[in-house]
């Protein structure tokens, strides 16, 4: 991957070390060139700020958080001497491009400044393939993005009408033939206000002043202050996650270039192993775990069946004995509610059941028909280090307690 590197001249003055409103006509370097990694400039403000140590350069390459686009990351490296300051955050506030350093640096200091092109590039690639995303929905189904959001781990545009799952895998293919087939320069331009007043472009919001144009010819011409990938081919591949309701329109997750290819190896990755656990080939495990759940179903009825038969010759067993306390093996949450529930309707007092071992603690119910447990639950749980409630006269959860220990409360 092609990246620049930008030098200049040093400069003499200093600006007092307060950060003061337009101390200079900043140089924004980013909005130059994309694929500038390293650039020489010079402090002229710096003043301490909550998270560090805020930092004003007459010309910057990093990119201020804005427009849905995270700030760049990096680290500015004195001229003369060994100081190296790392760039935690990048803002704009009141007209100046504001960098966030772990260190302070002296106003007047040379430096160089080096961009985390990692960070960077990954940015790019998913800021430009939102825009092809964006710019083909609107051209395909006059989608209006009304939402985006680059995360740390996916894209998230929000469209304010539906798509259907067949539009939806559409875009995903006219996107990635766009990328593949056409791979076609991304242009940036400052047209006059003349010039913009003929341009259809895509904006959120009203604009003054200028205005700076992304175009992907034959996909997406749209107002954006972001850094973006030199060509459509650099964004590699476009994958659409989801899609979900969202307010009037859907809400679609998506990852790019990079995240793509990391998502896709991940997912590939793991369904080699439930291939593997299935012994199933690659693209039949989804009839393969559909065969397993059957039979997963299938024996979960049964099992219930067992139980309903178990639980009812317990019923039996205790018929009319007053209150009754019980102990089984393996039971769910579930299980032990319709254990209690079917020995509660014939013991004529009050249920108890628990089902568990002494190195993991207990469930249990306990169950009083027409009865108030609530005083005894909260005694229940405070001697037995449980925790747990429902209804008045049936309820539910767990203690911390061996087996005897809990025997000895109820003697």
């Amino acid at each position: 991957m092609c990246v620049r590197e930008a030098s200049r001249s040093k400069t003499g003055g200093q600006c007092p070390p307060l950060l003061i409103k337009r101390c200079i006509e900043m140089e924004k370097l980013y909005e130059q060139d994309s694929f500038l990694v390293k650039f020489e400039a010079q402090v002229v403000a710096c003043q301490k700020g909550k998270t560090g140590f805020d930092l004003v350069l007459d010309r910057t390459a990093f990119y201020p958080e804005g427009g849905g686009q995270p700030y760049d990351t990096g680290r500015l490296e004195a001229v003369e001497g060994r100081a190296r300051v790392r760039v935690l955050e990048v803002h704009n506030r009141e007209g100046q491009v504001v960098h966030t350093c772990n260190h302070p640096l002296e106003p007047g200091t040379a430096v160089t400044g080096i961009i985390d092109w990692d960070r960077r590039f990954d940015l790019m690639q998913q800021h430009s393939g939102e825009h092809i995303v964006s710019g083909l929905a609107h051209y395909l189904w006059g989608c209006e993005n009304v939402g985006f959001h680059l995360g740390t781990e996916v894209v998230t545009i929000d469209f304010d009408r539906p798509l259907t799952e067949e539009q939806f895998a559409l875009l995903e293919a006219e996107t990635n033939r766009y990328i593949w087939q056409l791979s076609l320069p991304v242009e940036i331009t400052y047209p006059s206000p003349e010039e913009l007043s003929k341009i259809d472009y895509r904006s959120k919001k009203e604009l003054t002043g200028q205005v700076r144009i992304v175009t992907f010819s034959g996909a997406d011409c749209c107002a954006c202050c972001g850094t973006h990938v030199k060509s459509a081919g650099q964004v590699g591949l476009v994958k659409l996650l989801s899609m979900q309701k969202f307010r009037e329109g859907v809400r679609i997750e998506l990852v790019c270039g990079g995240r793509a290819l990391e998502y896709l190896g991940r997912t590939l990755e793991q369904n080699t192993q439930v291939s593997r656990l299935l012994s199933a080939k690659v693209f039949e495990t989804g009839t393969a775990v559909q065969r397993l759940m059957e039979e997963n179903n299938a024996l979960k009825s049964r099992l219930m069946a067992l139980e309903e038969s178990r639980f009812a010759s317990l019923a039996q067993q205790y018929a009319g004995a007053g209150d009754v306390l019980l102990f089984e093996d393996g039971l769910s949450s579930d299980s032990l509610r319709r254990l209690c529930s079917a020995v509660l309707r014939t013991c004529g007092g009050r249920c108890v059941c628990f089902s568990g071992d002494d190195f993991n603690g207990y469930k249990y119910a306990v169950g009083q028909l027409g009865g108030d447990l609530r005083d005894f639950t909260k005694t229940l749980n405070q001697g037995l280090n449980g925790r747990g409630g429902g209804k008045p006269d049936f309820v539910q959860g767990s203690v911390q307690a061996a087996r005897d220990s809990i025997e000895r409360f109820f003697q």
